[in-house]
């Protein structure tokens, strides 16, 4: 399991840029004029984990396969995008099927790259895309309580259900808060879920700032940073020039051009970071001489849930799991080792995976 992020933005903030830089490809046009993203593309790159390298060296794999994650490059966004001005109605069908939102915001200046509203300011193009889904959102919200309410009138629990919770997002919608903003409870999450409003997804906002400004940022970047500490979202700071140079080298030139910048790793690996850490999302390895493998689950996932991840067979026919904590198993030189100083555990059903957990399944067929 990865998790797919879209890419969103208003036009020449430098998504496809990011988007090209990304995913290794020059597949989105990136071009100084508005919409010059027509169909949104969608791009899969390898999770950075040296942690992964680590173990296939240990156990002396074949093969090594990282996690993947799914980016979505989605049309620029524009003022009356949810009465469907530019590409608006089609930017939003896009945005309601990815997990999360990477909102790109510019914090550079520069007179020869246009800005939609003839100005440079992060934190009002954060509020022009945040309006036009929560327009998009009571809209959506409206419609649907107007078709459940024979169903509230009959009793029907489920529609009931939806109608405290739309209710509960209009409260905050109108009062200029996003879906997100709402505490769930456990038992509504599912519903909440199929509601698919597009301001409860999370949000990233992504700090596009100019090559000299990478390392630190800006004071434009600060104030995105201080809005999504305030909003419980995330923010980080990325040169998307920088990344598109970095994408076009081999992994030791990289390095190289990074430490004349003065940069401890690219931007990518801080985006998938800050976006983990987001949705909640960790890591767990399969190692062996076959294949070293990373697999990503949510935080809190039990080991049959975990097992699943690699195929639904493994989830149903769970009996038990054999699992190493990264460290011992480095420390210990890899399974044997850890075995033999008694490092290697017993779980079952019960047993919530941890980051790093080295793992080995044992299910019935």
């Amino acid at each position: 399991m990865g998790f797919k992020t879209g890419i969103v933005g208003l036009p020449n903030v430098g998504k496809s840029t990011l988007f090209n830089a990304l995913t290794r490809t020059a597949a989105a046009q990136a071009a100084n004029f508005p919409f010059c993203t027509i169909e949104p593309n969608v791009g899969e790159v390898a999770v950075p984990d040296p942690r992964l390298d680590q173990l296939a060296e240990i156990a002396a794999s074949k093969q090594v396969i990282p996690a993947r994650m799914t980016f979505v490059d989605i049309a620029g966004l524009v003022k009356g995008a949810s009465k469907g001005e530019g590409l608006g109605n089609q930017f939003l069908a896009n945005i309601r099927e990815v997990d999360a939102i990477a909102h790109v915001l510019r914090c550079f200046e520069d007179g020869d790259v246009t800005h939609v509203e003839g100005r440079v300011d992060p934190i009002e193009d954060a509020e022009t895309i945040e309006t036009e889904l929560m327009l998009a959102d009571l809209e959506s919200i409206e419609k649907r309580l107007q078709n459940i309410v024979r169903k509230v009138r009959g009793g029907d629990k489920e529609a009931v259900q939806q109608e405290r919770l739309m209710k509960l997002a209009i409260e905050a919608l109108e009062a200029g808060r996003p879906a997100r903003s709402i505490e769930i409870a456990a038992e509504d999450a599912k519903a909440w879920g199929m509601l698919q409003l597009l301001t409860a997804k999370p949000v990233l906002y992504v700090c596009n700032v100019a090559e000299d400004e990478a390392g630190e940022g800006n004071a434009q970047s600060a104030r995105v940073a201080k809005m999504a500490a305030e909003q419980g979202a995330a923010s980080v700071v990325i040169s998307a020039k920088i990344e598109e140079e970095i994408s076009q080298l081999e992994p030791e030139e990289a390095e190289m051009f990074l430490e004349e910048l003065g940069l401890a790793e690219a931007g990518l690996s801080r985006l998938i970071r800050a976006g983990y850490d987001l949705l909640g999302l960790q890591t767990y390895f399969t190692a062996g001489p076959k294949e070293a493998r990373a697999w990503t689950i949510r935080a809190g996932s039990l080991a049959p849930q975990a097992a699943g991840v690699i195929h639904g067979d493994f989830e149903k026919g769970f009996i038990r799991a054999e699992t190493i904590a990264y460290d011992d198993y480095v420390a210990l030189g890899g399974e044997q080792g850890a075995k033999d100083a008694g490092k290697m555990r017993v779980e079952g059903k019960g047993y919530e995976v941890k980051d790093g957990d080295v793992l080995h399944f044992l299910f019935s067929g």
